[in-house]
């Protein structure tokens, strides 16, 4: 497994559940719809009133799980960011190739996305024997 290998699994799930850290400290997830960049970032939508939202802005780690059908996962640490301009047009653009139907939110007064750069990845396929194990770390 490379990085053109996770980016490869990624582009093939459209759900992940997004860990994020509350003000307070206490853990919060979510379940949010996914796209990926080709250098391995995850493109998600959601509302400026979410819990996800206010915990990202205060604190930008996040956690990703993505791959439970089967036996194969991934698990993802990074750094979020809300792009604006044309660097938000341009992770959009990532984001509706995968969610079409999600242009529509673009009308919603409190949309917004932010991008996660990866700083951590495990990639754990237990359906073979031996399990294949892999972590990667980014900079």
């Amino acid at each position: 497994m490379n990085k053109d290998g996770l980016v490869e699994f990624l582009s093939s799930q459209r759900l992940g559940v997004l860990g994020t850290i509350a003000p307070d400290g206490s853990p919060q997830s979510a379940l949010v719809g996914i796209a990926v960049t080709d250098r391995l970032e995850i493109v998600f939508d959601t509302l400026r009133t979410t819990r996800k939202y206010r915990n990202l802005m205060t604190n930008p780690a996040a956690s990703l799980v993505a791959g439970w059908s089967g036996e194969i996962t991934l698990q993802y640490e990074g750094e979020a960011r809300e792009p604006v301009g044309a660097e938000l047009a341009a992770y959009q653009a990532i984001y509706f190739e995968t969610w079409p139907e999600c242009r529509a939110h673009l009308e919603w007064p409190e949309i917004t996305h932010f991008v996660v750069t990866p700083k951590w990845v495990r990639y754990s396929d237990y359906g073979q024997n031996p399990p294949l194990i892999q972590e990667f770390r980014f900079e």
